[in-house]
C-alpha cells in the first residue's frame, strides 16, 4: 500500500502535511540518508586535504565530483541505499557501499577503503543529526517563530492605548493595557529564544569509544584530536564535543530540546489567554464564507486555531520533554536507545509548527470589541479602590485600605456616583478630592 494523507498514521505525515512538508528535507529518513552521505564525503575530502601518503596523489578538482553525490542526491539514490541495508541490517553500512559504488563510476576505486576510515556509525549520526537540526532551527523554525512574534509585536502596537480591566485569580484587578498584556508574550518570547541562540549545536566524532583510537594506531603521527576539531567546526559548522564515549552526550540538544519548550509553553499560555479573551467577549472572530463553526449550533464560531495550538504544542513539548530527559542518559561507552528515539527528533518540530501556524491563523481572524472592554471597565469601579488609597496613604490620612475595604466590600453597587459621594466624605482638601475624582477604571492603566 502507497502511503498517503488518508492512510498516514502520523497526523503530521496526514492531515497536516501541508503545514509540516517544509521540515521533510530534514527530518524524513531520506534527508537523514543525504546528510550521511554529506558527512561521509566531506570526511573524506577532509581526509585527503590532510596529505595523508595514500592519498597525495588525488587531484582536488575531483572534489566537486564527490560534493556531487550529496548535493545532487535523489529519492533514487535514498532508495538504492535502503536496498544495500535491506542486505547488511546496518544503515550507516548501507551509506559507505553506496558511496563506493559512486567511487568506481568515478575511477577512485583504488581510494575506497578511506571511506568512513577509522570510524563508527555514531561519528556519522552525531554529526549528521545535529546538523539536520541546526539546518531545520535556520531554515523552517526561525521564519515561522519569528512570524508569530511579529504579529504579537504589531498588536501590542495597535492596541497599546485599549484599556483592560485586568483580572487576577480570576476576579477584577487594577486596569491594564491589551497592547501591553500581548507584549509580554512578546517579551517573553524574544528573552527563551535569545537563551536559545546561545546553545551550541554540539557534535561527537571520535571513533569507537570517543579516542581516535583507531586513526591513531593507523597513523600515530597526525594529531586526530585538531583534525576532528577542524573537521567538525570548520568542515561542518558544529561544534566539537571532546572527551566523549562512542557518542554524542546529548546534554547541548537537551538544552535546545528545553528551551524549544519553554517557547512552546509560552504560546500555550497565549493561547489560553485569548481563547479566555474570546468567551469573555473581547473579541470577535473573522468569519470565513461556507465555514461552519458548529454541527449543531449555526451561531458558534468556535477558537478553534487556539485550541488546535495548545494541543499540537502540548504533544511536542511532550516529546521534547523525552528527548532532554532520554539523550544524556547511556549505559557505559553506549547504548542504542538514543539511536531510535533519535529518529523521532522531527515529530516536536511538526507539531511545533503546526502550534505556530495555528496561533498565527487565530490571531489573524481576531476582531477587537472595543465596546466589551469599555462594559466591563464601566462595571468595576471598585477597581480605582487601590489608587485612591494609595493616594491617601501618600497624604498621611489614616487607615486608608480599611476605608476603601469597607466601602468596596458591600454588597450596595459600586460605581462612579457611589466612589464621587465616598470621596465627598474624607476629610481632604477640595485639590486631594478632585484628583481622587479623576480617577475612572479606564485611565487608572499604570505605566
Amino acid at each position: 500500500m502507497s502511503i498517503s494523507s488518508l492512510n498516514a498514521i502520523s497526523p503530521i505525515d496526514g492531515r497536516y502535511r501541508n503545514k509540516v512538508d517544509k521540515l521533510a528535507p530534514y527530518f524524513s529518513e531520506e534527508a537523514l540518508i543525504k546528510y550521511r552521505v554529506l558527512v561521509e564525503i566531506e570526511y573524506f575530502i577532509a581526509l585527503c586535504e590532510l596529505k595523508l601518503p595514500q592519498l597525495a596523489d588525488i587531484d582536488s578538482k575531483v572534489f566537486d565530483d564527490l560534493r556531487a553525490i550529496y548535493k545532487g542526491f535523489t529519492t533514487n539514490d535514498a532508495q538504492a541505499i535502503k536496498k544495500i541495508e535491506a542486505i547488511t541490517n546496518h544503515d550507516v553500512k548501507a551509506v559507505e557501499y553506496f558511496i563506493k559504488e559512486q567511487f568506481d563510476k568515478l575511477h577512485l576505486s583504488q581510494y575506497k577503503e578511506f571511506i568512513h576510515f577509522g570510524l563508527t556509525s555514531q561519528d556519522i549520526n552525531n554529526t549528521a543529526i545535529p546538523l539536520s537540526i541546526k539546518e531545520a532551527m535556520n531554515d523552517v523554525y526561525v521564519p515561522e517563530y519569528l512570524e508569530v512574534l511579529e504579529k504579537l509585536k504589531s498588536l501590542a502596537e495597535e492596541w497599546k492605548s485599549i484599556p483592560m480591566l485586568a483580572r487576577t485569580h480570576g476576579q477584577p484587578a487594577s486596569p491594564t493595557r491589551l497592547g501591553k498584556e500581548i507584549q509580554v508574550f512578546a517579551v517573553r518570547l524574544e528573552e527563551q529564544f535569545n537563551l536559545l541562540n546561545d546553545i551550541p549545536s554540539a557534535a561527537k566524532f571520535g571513533g569507537a569509544t570517543g579516542n581516535f583510537n583507531a586513526h591513531k594506531v593507523a597513523y600515530p603521527s597526525v594529531d586526530w584530536k585538531a583534525f576532528g576539531t577542524e573537521f567538525v567546526q570548520t568542515k561542518l559548522g558544529l561544534q566539537h564535543s571532546f572527551p566523549t564515549t562512542q557518542i554524542e552526550h546529548y546534554d547541548h540538544m537537551a538544552a535546545l530540546f528545553d528551551a524549544l519548550k519553554r517557547i512552546n509553553t509560552i504560546i500555550i499560555d497565549l493561547d489560553r489567554d485569548i481563547w479566555t479573551y474570546v468567551s469573555m467577549d473581547y473579541f470577535k472572530q473573522k468569519i470565513k464564507k461556507g465555514e461552519v463553526g458548529s454541527s449543531a449550533m449555526p451561531h458558534k464560531v468556535n477558537p478553534i486555531d487556539f485550541e488546535n495550538s495548545e494541543g499540537n504544542l502540548g504533544i511536542a513539548n511532550a516529546i521534547f520533554e523525552h528527548l532532554s530527559a532520554k539523550l544524556p542518559i547511556s549505559r557505559l561507552q553506549r547504548d542504542l536507545t538514543d539511536s531510535t528515539v533519535l529518529r523521532n527528533v522531527g515529530v516536536p518540530f511538526g507539531h511545533t509548527l503546526i502550534g505556530f501556524k495555528s496561533t498565527l491563523k487565530g490571531l489573524n481572524k481576531l476582531l477587537l470589541n472595543e465596546s466589551k472592554f469599555a462594559q466591563d471597565l464601566e462595571n468595576n469601579w471598585a477597581v480605582v479602590a487601590e489608587a485612591i488609597q494609595t493616594i491617601l496613604r501618600r497624604e498621611g490620612y489614616p487607615n486608608p485600605y480599611e476605608a476603601l475595604k469597607g466601602l468596596t466590600r458591600t454588597n450596595d453597587t459600586i460605581n462612579e456616583q457611589s466612589i464621587s459621594e465616598f470621596i465627598d466624605t474624607l476629610a481632604v482638601s477640595d485639590a486631594i478630592k478632585s484628583e481622587l475624582k479623576a480617577i475612572s477604571p479606564s485611565n487608572y492603566t499604570g505605566i
